[in-house]
């Protein structure tokens, strides 16, 4: 029996996902929850063969909780869920360890036989984007992609930017990080700025990078302003 641990923000598609699997006679779905966290605390308790991860959940998106579970559970195969086919998220989730990446769109079929052969120990990855994760890591064996920041220009970050930028590696949106930090859209929006600068980076994506890469994601204390 495959056990199967359930992580999507859209509760239609988590019921619809249980459903489905449920029909399967060699799967068991042990529990379904809407975000990373809730992944965590989820895989201490249940402890399953097989995660399938949505990419974009609030508190902590598919990537970094795809990283920290097999820092710590190297056993558990993961299978990102997305609608998106965006080159960072394909080369972000495979990097830290997930076992398959398939889009939305594939039949009950295919998620079915790739929950089978991932917990068999295979990757798999949807053919629509199998070209785009040849020539990223094509492009990986040339190039050196980690996001480069020198120690004096973190030392000058405050304490509330710190915090933003843990909260950016998580995937947070500038409405969630003003929410959870008490702060207005706009101060998140002017700070975001100003941390950018700070590292000389050049947008949002290279610091979501830089903070999984150097563990900021984990460090900032994001309960206190």
């Amino acid at each position: 029996m495959i056990k199967i641990l359930i992580a999507d923000d859209q509760e239609l598609i988590r019921q619809s996902l249980q459903i489905i699997l449920g029909m399967e006679k060699d799967f068991e779905v042990l529990d379904s929850v809407a975000n990373g966290l809730e992944v965590i605390r989820s895989v201490r308790k249940e402890q399953p063969d097989v995660i399938l991860m949505d990419i974009r959940m609030p508190e902590m998106d598919g990537v970094v909780c795809t990283q920290i579970i097999k820092e710590n559970y190297p056993d558990i195969k993961i299978i990102i869920l997305s609608t998106f086919d965006d080159d960072e998220y394909i080369f972000n989730a495979l990097k830290y360890g997930a076992s398959g990446y398939l889009l939305k769109g594939s039949t009950t079929k295919e998620l079915a036989e790739s929950i089978r052969k991932v917990y068999q120990g295979t990757a798999m990855i949807n053919e629509d984007i199998a070209s785009k994760v040849v020539k990223l890591f094509s492009k990986m064996a040339q190039t050196n992609m980690t996001i480069q920041v020198e120690e004096h220009q973190t030392e000058s970050l405050k304490h509330t930017e710190q915090q933003i930028v843990a909260l950016v590696g998580r995937g947070l949106s500038n409405r969630e990080i003003a929410e959870k930090l008490n702060l207005s859209e706009g101060t998140v929006r002017n700070s975001l700025s100003i941390v950018l600068s700070k590292l000389a980076l050049r947008d949002r994506t290279q610091l979501a990078i830089w903070a999984v890469q150097t563990g900021a994601v984990n460090t900032a204390d994001e309960g206190e302003k």
